[in-house]
C-alpha cells in the first residue's frame, strides 16, 4: 500500500516548483503579482498570507451566521428565537464583537496553513533518515500547528463575551473588554476554556489535513479555474462540515465556560454535566444548534478553503 499524502493534489504540484524557476525568483528577490498587485510574499510566507486573506473573506460573510449558533450553544434555544434576540437588538448590534474573530480567523488560520507548511518540511527532513511514514509526519505537524492556534484563546474569548448579550452592559467594545479582563482578573481569565480548544484544535487539524487531499482526488477532474474552486470548496465545505459535528460538544462547553467571568475555574468534564443536565440528559438538545453550525461550517470552510488555493495561485 503506498504512501498516503495529507496535501491536496494541486497544492502538492505547486510546491515543487522548478529549480531554474526558484532561482530566477531568489536572484530577482520579488515575485511580481499581475495587475498591478505589488510584490508578493516569499515562498514560506505565502502560506501565512492566503491563511489570512481566506479567513478574512470568511468572517465577514459568516459572521451574523455564527452569532445566531453561538446563541443556540449558550441558551440552547431553536434558532427562530435565536434570530429574535438579534432582531430585537438591532442591526447596530448585529456585527458587535466582529473584531475579536476577524483577528482571531484571520491570525489562526495563517498559523494552521503556514505552521502546518513548516513543521511538515522540517519533520519531513529528518523522517527521511529515520524512515518514519509521510503520512505519520504529516499528522503530527498537522497536531502542533493547532495546538500553537490555540495562543490565541484570548479571542476567543472576548468573542464570546461580547456575542453574549447578558454582557452588553458591562463590555463596551474588543479593547475594553481585554482591558477589563487584564486589569480585574488577570491573565489567565483571557484563558478561561483553553482546554476544549486544545482537545478541538488537534484533532480537527489532523483530519483536515489528512483528508483535504484524499476526497479533492474522488471528485471530478476540473478542467479550469472555476472548476479548481468549485472542487477546493466541496472538498473544505464537507471536511468542515463533519468535522463541526463530530466536534460540537466541545464548542457548547467552551462557550458555556466563557461565558463566566471571574470565579472558580471549572474542568471541562464538569462544564459538560452541568450542560447535560440543564438539557435534561437529552443528546437532542445538547446538540441544539448543530445543524447550522453544520451548514456554516459548510459555507466558511468551502470558502476557506477555495479562496485559500485561490490566493495561493494568485501569489
Amino acid at each position: 500500500m503506498g504512501v498516503i499524502t495529507t496535501m491536496d493534489p494541486d497544492s502538492s504540484r505547486q510546491h515543487q516548483a522548478p529549480s531554474l524557476q526558484q532561482g530566477r525568483l531568489s536572484k530577482s528577490g520579488h515575485a511580481l503579482l499581475g495587475a498591478g498587485l505589488g510584490a508578493g510574499p516569499g515562498p514560506r510566507g505565502k502560506h501565512y498570507v492566503c491563511g489570512s486573506l481566506a479567513a478574512f473573506t470568511n468572517i465577514i460573510v459568516t459572521f451574523p451566521i455564527q452569532k445566531v449558533l453561538f446563541r443556540q450553544q449558550l441558551h440552547g434555544v431553536r434558532v427562530t428565537e435565536a434570530v429574535h434576540q438579534l432582531q430585537r437588538e438591532g442591526l447596530r448590534n448585529l456585527y458587535r464583537g466582529l473584531l475579536p474573530p476577524l483577528l482571531q480567523k484571520s491570525t489562526t488560520v495563517a498559523i494552521m496553513f503556514g505552521l502546518y507548511e513548516d513543521f511538515s518540511r522540517l519533520l519531513l527532513r529528518h523522517a527521511r533518515s529515520s524512515g518514519s511514514p509521510e503520512l505519520v509526519t504529516r499528522s503530527v505537524a498537522a497536531a502542533l500547528a493547532g495546538m500553537a492556534e490555540a495562543a490565541l484563546t484570548p479571542f476567543e474569548r472576548v468573542q464570546t463575551l461580547l456575542q453574549d448579550h447578558r454582557h452588553n452592559g458591562r463590555f463596551h467594545n474588543t479593547a475594553h473588554t481585554f482591558r477589563t479582563l487584564l486589569q480585574d482578573y488577570g491573565v489567565k481569565e483571557c484563558y478561561r476554556g483553553l482546554v476544549p480548544i486544545l482537545m478541538r484544535n488537534g484533532p480537527s487539524n489532523v483530519m483536515f489535513f489528512g483528508l483535504r487531499g484524499p476526497i479533492k482526488q474522488q471528485l471530478p477532474e476540473a478542467r479550469t479555474r472555476m472548476g479548481h474552486m468549485v472542487n477546493d470548496f466541496v472538498c473544505g465545505g464537507l471536511l468542515g462540515a463533519a468535522l463541526g459535528i463530530m466536534f460540537y460538544p466541545l464548542n457548547v462547553v467552551k462557550s458555556r465556560a466563557q461565558a463566566q467571568v471571574g470565579g472558580e475555574f471549572v474542568s471541562c468534564g464538569q462544564v459538560l454535566m452541568t450542560v447535560w443536565r440543564e438539557r435534561g440528559g437529552s443528546i437532542i438538545l445538547l446538540f441544539r444548534g448543530a445543524t447550522l453550525n453544520y451548514h456554516r461550517s459548510l459555507l466558511s470552510w468551502g470558502i476557506i478553503n477555495a479562496t485559500y488555493e485561490l490566493f495561493l495561485k494568485v501569489f
